[in-house]
C-alpha cells in the first residue's frame, strides 16, 4: 500500500525536542560586523515577520524556485519514490513541510521525521501532513542538525533505511566549504547506505536572478529591510531603515547572487554593546544564494562522500533534483 491521503482518525503528532542551545546573537553579529564586507547569518532572516514575508516571496511571479521544484516533484513522484526505495524519509529543514507531500504519497508504507529547529513550525507542520496522510507514522524532532552526533533513538528510525530529502536548494546559502561541511553531516546522520534526495538551483540570466531576489512588489526588499528590525528589537540596535536601500547583484565569479543592505550615508549604529561604523555605500551582505550546474554541484557532493545516483530537472532546466548514495 502507497502512502496516499487515506481517511481515517489520525494518529497523534509526536513531537521530541532535544532543546537546541540557542544561537549567542550578540556574539554572531560582533563577528559578522567586523568582517570586511559585513555579513550577518542569513537565519537571522526568520523571525515570525521574516518568516511571513519569505512565504510571500515564494508567490511572487519573479521567484520560480517554489513553484518549480514543487512541480518538479509532483510530476517525477512516482519514479522518485522508485529510485529511493523503502525506509524513513528524514527531512532536514523541514519548516512548513509543504513539498514532502508528493513523496508521501507516492512511497510504499512510509514512515516520515522532520528535523527543525523551531517548535513553532515543527508542531503545526507535522500536524497538518498527519491530518493529510493519517496512516503514516510522522515525527517531528526540534534540533539543530548541524550540531547533532546522530539521529536520536526511535523506532521509526531504527531498522530502517534513512531516506534523505533536502529541498528548497538551501545549500546554495552556504558558502562551499560550509556546504560541503553540511554534506558531510548529513552523510554522518543517514548513515550507512543511506540516499539524500536534495533540490539544486542552476545558473540563469543575471537578469532572471536579480528579477528573482528584488521582485517588482518590493517583498525581498522588505524581508531583508526587516533584519534591521529584529536587530533593534533583541540587541538594543539604533538602525534606521530609511538609512539603507536593499540590493540583489549576481556575482558570476562566486556563481551566486548576494543580497545585501548599502549604507545611503556615513553613519554609526549601536548595536549589541558597541557602535559600528558604515561608509556611504558600504554593503551589510544579509544572504548568498549559490547556483550550481549539475556537475559542479555532483563534484562538490563527491567532495563529501556522496556521488550522483539519478537526476530530474524541470523541461527548462532551472533547478535540479538529485539523488544521491554514499560512495563508500
Amino acid at each position: 500500500m502507497r502512502g496516499g491521503a487515506a481517511t481515517g482518525v489520525a494518529r497523534a503528532v509526536e513531537l521530541l525536542d532535544l532543546h537546541p542551545a540557542p544561537a549567542d546573537m550578540r556574539q554572531l553579529v560582533i563577528e559578522g560586523l567586523s568582517r570586511t564586507p559585513k555579513q550577518l547569518p542569513a537565519w537571522f532572516l526568520y523571525d515570525a515577520e521574516g518568516s511571513r514575508l519569505f512565504d510571500l516571496i515564494c508567490q511572487q511571479p519573479e521567484y520560480t524556485l517554489t513553484a518549480t521544484e514543487t512541480s518538479l516533484l509532483e510530476r517525477e513522484a512516482t519514479a522518485i519514490a522508485a529510485a529511493l526505495g523503502s525506509g524513513t524519509l528524514v527531512e532536514f529543514g523541514a519548516g512548513s513541510a509543504r513539498k514532502v507531500a508528493p513523496l508521501l504519497q507516492a512511497l510504499s508504507q512510509p514512515a516520515y521525521v522532520a528535523l527543525d529547529i523551531s517548535a513553532d513550525h515543527l508542531e503545526p507542520a507535522c500536524a497538518r501532513l498527519q491530518q493529510q496522510f493519517p496512516k503514516v507514522p510522522i515525527l517531528g524532532v526540534c534540533c539543530d542538525y548541524s550540531q547533532l552526533e546522530q539521529l536520536p533513538e526511535h523506532p521509526l528510525l531504527s531498522g530502517k533505511a534513512h531516506l534523505g530529502f533536502f529541498p528548497g536548494s538551501s545549500l546554495g546559502n552556504f558558502n562551499p566549504e560550509a556546504a560541503r561541511a553540511l554534506l558531510r553531516q548529513f552523510h554522518k546522520l543517514l548513515g550507512p547506505g543511506s540516499t539524500l534526495l536534495i533540490g539544486i538551483d542552476q545558473p540563469k540570466t543575471r537578469e532572471r536572478l536579480e528579477a528573482a531576489y528584488n521582485d517588482a512588489a518590493g517583498v525581498s526588499a522588505a524581508f531583508a529591510l526587516n533584519l534591521l528590525t529584529r536587530l533593534n528589537r533583541d540587541l538594543a540596535g539604533s538602525f534606521e531603515e530609511t538609512a539603507f536601500r536593499y540590493q540583489a547583484v549576481w556575482k558570476p565569479e562566486h556563481s551566486h547572487i548576494e543580497m545585501a543592505l548599502v549604507s545611503q550615508k556615513q553613519q554609526q549604529v549601536k548595536l549589541a554593546g558597541q557602535v559600528w561604523t558604515f561608509a556611504e555605500g558600504e554593503t551589510l551582505i544579509t544572504e548568498t544564494s549559490a547556483k550550481y550546474s549539475p556537475e559542479a554541484f555532483l563534484e562538490l557532493a563527491a567532495s563529501a562522500g556522496w556521488r550522483g545516483k539519478r537526476r530530474w530537472s524541470d523541461p527548462a532546466g532551472d533547478l535540479s533534483l538529485h539523488l544521491l548514495v554514499q560512495a563508500d
